[in-house]
């Protein structure tokens, strides 16, 4: 825990060695998940290319199944934050324990919802003959886990709310590497456990994903505590953050969406040096989120103790150390675009590259401080506005996008990035002025009160 023993934090004397303390295990939890997809992929491949195809199928559906409930990580990081920060350790242990039990009610619900419908969903994103058999029973193996993943985003947003960041990267670690091991063992079958092909790698996810559940809460309750008592004010405000939290990332996809068919259309070999770059961008994101998330637990327990100066030190270092990582991955990725373009990029696809990496990694400061300032206002409950900075960005560049194309200009991956650039610009620019000077009702104004 980063809180001292005279109840001091740790930020107050040393901001910088806490800040990084604080986000280095962040970062290598979130990266464990998309490592874990790798080496899904690397076993799955193994058996052809119908069983990667429906793989993919199967991750995308709960992929996008699972963003819709991110708020129970997300909203109960800010309220556990605020209520440790304000001494109040029954009101954090009965938010955490409300979070778990709409995690599981959740769980259960998709479960019995989504069951039947398994195959329309397989068929509606692609899925035909072999690969949307193999798709099914992929997506219904992995439906099993959804009360214990859910469980899973509840604890975590608890415990990185309590200041702790370490159990969710060592829980997140140990899921992945089971995962990995039960890949081993499931997909291709061992001694007396038959081959399960693809049905083996979502059952391995499943089983992974309810062993970390079971252990994340015997922490929770530990660490933070556990209470049966359910608050409906909690409940109602959990609800409320979910619906904000639900249009803004509704929004990020839909934009990122309409990028991505730009891309595509526009041509095979655009194509596919757009998604070589699109997978750098969504990598990159995880270290600006590390930062986020660890923001948000220091604004979040700083306003429960009712010390905004505190509050907009931690902002202002959130954004110092955002903007040094997005000057930092840029200059890699100057450095390195050969290497990359080696790597990910097919021959008759490296025209279309040069360009668009090179201007992606210009924007790369802009997007780390649109992270940085979401993961602040997120730590000062401010989803209404970063719900409304969302739209107005998204609105602002996807028609410019739509225009780009329309124009059939040439070089049309930098462009599409030119206009990520802007959706980015637009809020890093708003998520900065709610700080400094701070307008409308910012939280986070020198005269402001705590929520």
């Amino acid at each position: 825990m980063a809180i001292e023993m005279n109840g001091e934090h740790a930020f107050v004397r040393a901001p910088n060695r806490t800040l990084l303390n604080m986000s280095v295990p962040v970062l290598f939890s979130l990266v464990a998940e998309p490592i874990t997809g790798l080496a899904d992929t690397a076993f799955v491949a193994r058996l052809g290319a119908e069983a990667v195809a429906a793989l993919g199928i199967g991750a995308m559906a709960f992929s996008a199944v699972f963003w819709a409930f991110n708020f129970l990580g997300i909203g109960t990081q800010t309220e556990v934050a605020h209520y440790i920060g304000g001494g109040q350790r029954g009101r954090a242990a009965e938010m955490g324990a409300l979070a778990v039990f709409l995690a599981t009610a959740l769980g259960i619900g998709l479960m019995i919802c989504i069951s039947p419908i398994l195959r329309p969903i397989a068929a509606l994103l692609g899925g035909d003959g072999t690969v949307l058999g193999l798709a099914e029973d992929y997506m219904l193996y992995r439906l099993m886990g959804a009360p214990a993943v859910l469980v899973t985003i509840a604890c975590f947003g608890s415990l990185r709310g309590a200041q702790d960041m370490t159990t969710p990267f060592w829980v997140a670690s140990g899921v992945n590497l089971l995962n990995v091991l039960l890949d081993w063992l499931l997909i291709f079958g061992h001694g007396p456990i038959p081959p399960l092909g693809v049905a083996g790698a979502a059952i391995a996810s499943t089983a992974a994903q309810w062993m970390g559940a079971f252990w994340v809460l015997l922490v929770l309750s530990r660490k933070v505590g556990f209470s049966f008592r359910v608050n409906l004010t909690d409940m109602k405000k959990l609800f409320s953050i979910g619906g904000d939290l639900f249009i803004r990332s509704g929004m990020v996809l839909l934009f990122l969406s309409l990028c991505t068919r730009v891309a595509n259309q526009a041509g095979a070999a655009e194509g596919a040096a757009y998604q070589a770059i699109r997978q750098f961008f969504i990598f990159a994101a995880l270290f600006m989120d590390a930062f986020a998330i660890t923001g948000q637990s220091l604004v979040g327990y700083f306003l429960g103790r009712r010390d905004v100066h505190n509050a907009r030190r931690v902002a202002i270092y959130t954004c110092w150390w955002s903007i040094v990582t997005g000057v930092v991955l840029c200059a890699a990725m100057i450095t390195g675009v050969e290497w990359v373009a080696w790597l990910l990029v097919p021959a008759d696809a490296r025209s279309s590259f040069d360009g668009a990496w090179v201007t992606l990694s210009f924007i790369l400061p802009f997007f780390s401080l649109a992270c940085a300032t979401d993961g602040i206002h997120w730590g000062t409950g401010d989803f209404k506005y970063l719900r409304n900075v969302m739209l107005v960005a998204c609105l602002s560049a996807a028609p410019l996008v739509l225009l780009f194309e329309a124009m059939h200009l040439d070089d049309i991956l930098v462009w599409i990035w030119l206009g990520t650039g802007i959706w980015a610009g637009i809020r890093s620019g708003f998520g900065v002025v709610r700080i400094i000077p701070g307008i409308g009702r910012a939280p986070l104004k020198k005269n402001a009160s705590s929520p």
